[in-house]
Formats: structure tokens, C-alpha cells, sequence
């Protein structure tokens, strides 16, 4: 594993970590590194525009068009 050092780090930033990892039942230092594990591990790619490529790629969806008309919508 390595080690990561931060250096000047804000009291208040400081002292929010501290409430959260409080809040999650962890140190300091474990909350900073689920903070890190979770910002680094997104997808490569978002899942809804794949979806978009797989299903343009099979021809696309066909929506059909809208006739009906929008309702009035009664604010008293």
C-alpha cells in the first residue's frame, strides 16, 4: 500500500471530515480513504450513454409521436 500525505489542510475541512467519519463509524483516516476509493472508481464510461450506443447500434427506438393534448391543470 502507499502512503499519501496532505499538507495544509483547512481546520473546517479538517473538522468536517472528523463529523462524517464519525457519522460512518470510522477513523479520519478510513473516511478520506473511502472518500478516495470512491471519486477514482467511476466508470470508464457513463451507463446511459452505452445504453444509447447499444440500442443506436440495433437500430434505435422508435417513439412514436404524442397526440394527445397536454391537461389544464386546475391551482385553486
Amino acid at each position: 500500500m502507499s502512503t499519501l500525505t496532505i499538507r495544509q489542510l483547512d481546520e473546517r475541512t479538517h473538522a468536517r471530515l472528523r463529523g462524517r467519519a464519525a457519522e460512518h463509524g470510522r477513523s479520519v483516516e478510513a473516511e478520506v480513504r473511502s472518500i478516495l476509493d470512491a471519486a477514482v472508481n467511476v466508470p470508464d464510461r457513463n451507463f446511459l450513454l452505452s445504453l444509447h450506443t447499444v440500442m443506436a447500434e440495433a437500430g434505435g427506438l422508435e417513439v412514436p409521436p404524442r397526440t394527445d393534448q397536454p391537461r389544464p391543470v386546475d391551482l385553486s
